[in-house]
C-alpha cells in the first residue's frame, strides 16, 4: 500500500515548545527575590501537571505528546531558575535607577504618545524587573527594554532621553523608590 493512503503517527511529531521571554546573548538573567519565587511556583506546578498527565493513560499518543510537552517546557524553566542572579531591589542606591526600582518619569520635552505629542509634565511610572517578570498590565518593564535601559543609571532629578519612536522624549527622573525592607520578628511594630 502507499504511504499516501496511511495516517502518519502523531507521537512521532514532536511538540513546538513555547519559548521562554528572551535574554540578549551574554546578558545575566537578572531576577528580584519575587521573581526567582515566582520561576520556582511556575515549576511546582508544571511538575504536578506533568505527574498528572503521567496517570492519565486514557489515550497513550496524547499522553506521549503533552508529557514531551512539559518535559521541555520543565527544562526550559530549570535552565532559567540555575542562570538567575537574584538581585534585591532593597540593596540599590536609593536616588539611582537601577534593576528593581519603581520609577516615575516626567515628560519634559518631545515625545509622542500613540498618535498624539507627548504633554509636558505627563508622567509614567513602572518597575524595573526581570524578563520573566515583565508584565506591561502591572507596569512591569524588563531591564532589557529600551525604556528601562534609557533611564538605567540615571540619578533623581536628572533627564534621560528616550527614542521610542520616530521622535526622541526627554523626560526627568520623578521618583525612584524600591521595596521597603521586610520586617523582622525584632521589629517594633509600625
Amino acid at each position: 500500500m502507499s504511504r499516501g493512503f496511511t495516517k502518519e503517527d502523531d507521537a512521532q511529531t514532536p511538540p513546538i515548545i513555547p519559548p521562554r521571554a528572551a535574554l540578549p546573548a551574554g546578558t545575566p538573567n537578572y531576577v528580584t527575590p519575587a521573581g526567582l519565587e515566582q520561576l520556582r511556583t511556575e515549576l511546582t506546578t508544571l511538575e504536578a501537571e506533568r505527574a498528572q498527565a503521567e496517570a492519565n493513560r486514557d489515550n497513550d499518543t496524547d499522553r506521549s505528546h503533552r508529557l514531551s510537552l512539559y518535559n521541555g517546557r520543565i527544562a526550559l524553566l530549570t535552565e532559567r531558575i540555575a542562570s538567575a542572579k537574584v538581585v534585591d531591589p532593597r540593596t540599590q542606591p536609593p536616588k539611582e535607577v537601577r534593576f528593581g526600582a519603581t520609577v516615575t518619569l516626567r515628560t519634559v520635552s518631545g515625545g509622542n504618545q500613540g498618535s498624539a505629542p507627548a504633554k509636558v509634565g505627563q508622567e509614567r511610572t513602572f518597575t524595573i524587573v526581570g524578563v520573566d517578570e515583565a508584565d506591561i498590565a502591572e507596569s512591569k518593564v524588563a531591564f532589557i527594554a529600551p525604556i528601562a535601559r534609557a533611564v538605567l543609571g540615571t540619578k533623581l532629578g536628572k533627564t534621560a532621553k528616550l527614542k521610542l519612536g520616530p521622535t526622541e522624549e526627554t523626560v526627568e527622573v520623578a521618583a525612584i523608590a524600591y521595596e521597603k525592607p521586610l520586617a523582622s520578628s525584632h521589629d517594633p511594630a509600625p
